[in-house]
């Protein structure tokens, strides 16, 4: 999952961004990635680790939600939604 956020540009300089986006790592646990900063200029990064993706998820959504009161706006959000391939049952 990963989901992108801004600031829309103001008089002070270039929009700021926040991305958030989840991996998973190779023993089975779930890092939620927070970047952040001014567009075009190298940003802020901090890596949590959850031992599961509904908790990982449960994070992302919630420091989503807290930019979104302080002003940011969702530009892009892409789900890990998976969908059954011909032939296949869920």
């Amino acid at each position: 999952m990963r989901i992108y956020m801004q600031i829309p540009p103001g008089d002070q300089g270039p929009p700021r961004y926040y991305h958030l986006h989840l991996q998973e790592d190779l023993l089975g646990g779930w890092t939620l990635v927070r970047e952040w900063g001014f567009q075009g200029a190298g940003g802020r990064v901090i890596r949590d680790h959850y031992v599961d993706h509904k908790s990982a998820e449960q994070a992302m959504l919630k420091v989503r939600d807290t930019q979104i009161q302080k002003g940011y706006q969702v530009v892009f959000m892409q789900t890990d939604q998976q969908f059954p391939v011909d032939g296949e049952q869920q």
